[in-house]
């Protein structure tokens, strides 16, 4: 990844965050067929430092899991809060018109080695703590008792495990720190007026 001093995130706990809030990662993984891209809800177990393990499952149908070898080295990627910043949100335009358009954009690139665990201790492990993650905003939260015993060992016996250990965590958060801080302020309200608040908070909170 391309990545200019200015847009260089090094602290772990932003890049454990946005891997926490954009879960859906995109695995990419180098086979005999070239490369291939798999979307996949992650878990990342571990604490705040360069380590951890991203926890996920696929399809038995999915022939991702038979084309790796365990220990193959794989990307996973994770794209934060991003949007389009129109130049004509910057003051300093309006003057001398040296402004271009441009994407902001938050993304973690996760290094790691992968692991096929085909094991239904493994697989109701992930599912469970997946499903405690993602229904915890619900009213009632869904958990995997409430579904039939047989009908969910037969779901189970449809998916195979991944298992990701990472290596190397490298964040990018291209927020206009190179603008002024007006032209900053003037995208921010550009992008606040069309919605885009994550973005817009995201450039606050991230100094010149």
């Amino acid at each position: 990844m391309y990545l200019p001093k200015q847009f260089v995130e090094p602290r772990i706990e932003e890049l454990h965050r946005i891997v926490r809030e954009n879960s859906l990662g995109m695995l990419l993984t180098n086979t005999a067929a070239g490369l291939e891209a798999n979307h996949l809800p992650f878990l990342l177990d571990g604490d705040q430092q360069a380590g951890g393990i991203l926890l996920a499952h696929v399809a038995r149908a999915n022939p991702v899991w038979r084309e790796v070898e365990n220990g193959d080295d794989v990307l996973v990627v994770f794209r934060g809060v991003h949007g389009y910043i129109s130049p004509s949100w910057y003051p300093g335009k309006h003057e001398t018109h040296r402004r271009v358009p441009t994407w902001n954009y938050e993304v973690v690139h996760a290094h790691g080695t992968i692991h096929v665990r085909d094991d239904e201790k493994f697989l109701r492990g992930v599912v469970a703590r997946l499903t405690r993650q993602h229904e915890s905003d619900q009213p009632q939260p869904w958990k995997m008792g409430d579904a039939p015993p047989d009908y969910l060992a037969e779901e189970l016996s449809h998916i195979v495990g991944i298992e990701v250990c990472l290596t190397r965590l490298e964040g990018k958060r291209k927020l206009n720190q190179h603008h002024e801080t007006r032209d900053r302020e003037g995208a921010i309200r550009g992008l606040e007026e069309r919605g885009n608040h994550g973005l817009a908070q995201a450039m606050k909170g991230t100094a010149k």
